[in-house]
Parts: structure tokens; C-alpha cells; sequence
């Protein structure tokens, strides 16, 4: 009898164990008495420090601008209402605003009608923009540019929430915002990105209003699937003349 159980708890942490493989969350972390390993305990506490760097993690301006050079296409630097961290994560509404000098250098701009206003935003991650969203600008400017977008300049804009593409997009005179910004870090994810893509921005527009593409990193959601969703996104949306609750990704649907 002491050996079937022995057998049976020998297995069930094997079965625990074969699933770690599968996923990063914190399953199978075993216990030291009525305790949680030291291993587990220090890996957490890690993990969590990962997280609160991401938070407070700043976009490298210059390294950007450069790296965007190639696409060929003008680079314009933005910032919100927020003055400082601290402010960004005690009032979301002033993330959602461009300050008066940003707001008045994009109106003194004179610019054709564009297509598709590509906005990078640090949002809660700094580092998923570092990370991921010039390899996958790689493969998504190519293929707008091929169908024929056009673009408008692209902006990176610090200290900023998700509502700032509708004001930035609106006065690039675009028909529809992209904007890539770092995801709430977790445990796990401290540099997931999210695209979000907002037809006819303006400000007042709320989340029903968008699509969201979350989860783009290697370890989530791959920079080819990203890229042909958000491709299929815009397609659509241009065609259609909406996002948002109506505008349903069936880019992987067979017809």
C-alpha cells in the first residue's frame, strides 16, 4: 500500500512537471514543508522585480529615432501631460492628453491625408517597444506599403496611455491610428506589446471603439502572426470604415 502511494505521488509530480514545458506560470513550484522552496521564493521575488523595472522603465529617444531611420518616413517626438512616473501611474487621464507643446507642434504641421498614423507609446513597458516593435515594423510597413497605405509620420510619444493615439492620429490627419505600446507587466511578461488600432481617431473615443492585438513577443503571440493580424485589421477597417466591437479578426478563419 506504501509503495502505490509512493508510486502514485512519484507520477503525479512528474505530470506536474511535464506541463512547466508548456506554460510560464508558476505551476509545480513544490514546498518545503508548509513552505515554498528558497529556489521558488528568490525566482519569485526576481520575476517581481522584472515587473516593477518594466514599470518604470524609460524609451531610449535617440536609439529609436535611429533605428526608425530606415523606413524612410519622417520621426516625430511627442509627450503627454504627465510630468513624471510617478504622476503617469497616479493619473491616467493626463497620459491620455498630449501636453500644449506637443499638442501644438502637430498642429502647425502641414500634412497630406494619410492612411495609417504609426504611434510608438511606452505605456507601462518601455521595454517591449525596445524589444518588439521594430522587428515587427519590419514586416508590417512593407506590406501596408506594398497594398499601397500611405503613411503618416511616425511619432514616439513618452509617458502616454492608449487614448493619446486618438488625439496624435487625428491631428496627422489619418484615417486610422496604430498604436504600439507596452503591456501591463507580469510575472512573466514584463515586455509584452499591444497594438491598438483606432479608426477615424478623435479625441473622446473609448475602448469599444479600437481593436487590440495583445501579447506580441516571441514567447506569446510571434511577429508574423502580429503582423498579418494587425495587417487584416487595417485592411478591413479601411474597407469597412470601423473598428472596434463590430470589426471581428477572421484573419485565421477558413473561407
Amino acid at each position: 500500500m506504501k509503495m502505490d502511494q509512493s508510486l502514485h505521488k512519484e507520477n503525479s509530480n512528474d505530470l506536474w512537471e511535464s506541463l512547466r514545458a508548456f506554460t510560464d506560470a508558476r505551476i509545480a513550484i513544490g514546498r518545503t514543508g508548509h513552505s515554498v522552496p528558497l529556489k521558488e521564493s528568490l525566482n519569485f521575488r526576481l520575476t517581481h522585480a522584472h515587473a516593477r523595472d518594466a514599470v518604470y522603465s524609460s524609451l531610449n529617444i535617440t536609439e529609436l529615432t535611429r533605428a526608425l531611420s530606415k523606413f524612410n518616413l519622417p520621426v516625430i517626438q511627442l509627450q503627454s501631460q504627465v510630468t513624471s512616473r510617478e504622476e503617469y501611474l497616479q493619473r491616467p487621464d493626463r497620459g491620455r492628453k498630449l501636453n500644449r507643446d506637443s499638442s501644438t507642434q502637430l498642429t502647425a504641421l502641414t500634412l497630406p491625408a494619410s492612411d495609417v498614423a504609426i504611434i510608438l507609446a511606452d505605456g507601462l513597458s518601455a521595454r517591449a517597444i525596445h524589444d518588439h516593435a521594430l522587428l515587427l515594423l519590419d514586416l508590417l510597413i512593407p506590406s501596408l506599403r506594398n497594398s499601397g497605405f500611405r503613411l503618416a509620420p511616425i511619432t514616439i510619444t513618452e509617458q502616454s496611455r492608449v487614448a493619446i493615439g486618438d488625439e496624435i492620429g487625428s491631428l496627422l490627419n489619418a484615417r486610422l491610428s496604430l498604436l504600439l505600446i507596452g503591456e501591463r507587466p507580469g510575472l512573466s511578461s514584463p515586455n509584452s506589446l499591444g497594438a491598438y488600432i483606432t479608426y477615424a481617431p478623435a479625441v473622446g473615443l473609448t475602448d469599444e471603439s479600437r481593436n487590440c492585438v495583445s501579447n506580441i513577443r516571441p514567447e506569446g503571440l510571434s511577429y508574423s502572426s502580429a503582423s498579418e493580424k494587425i495587417f487584416f485589421l487595417i485592411t478591413e477597417s479601411i474597407k469597412r470604415k470601423l473598428t472596434g466591437v463590430y470589426l471581428k479578426d477572421q484573419s485565421g478563419l477558413i473561407s
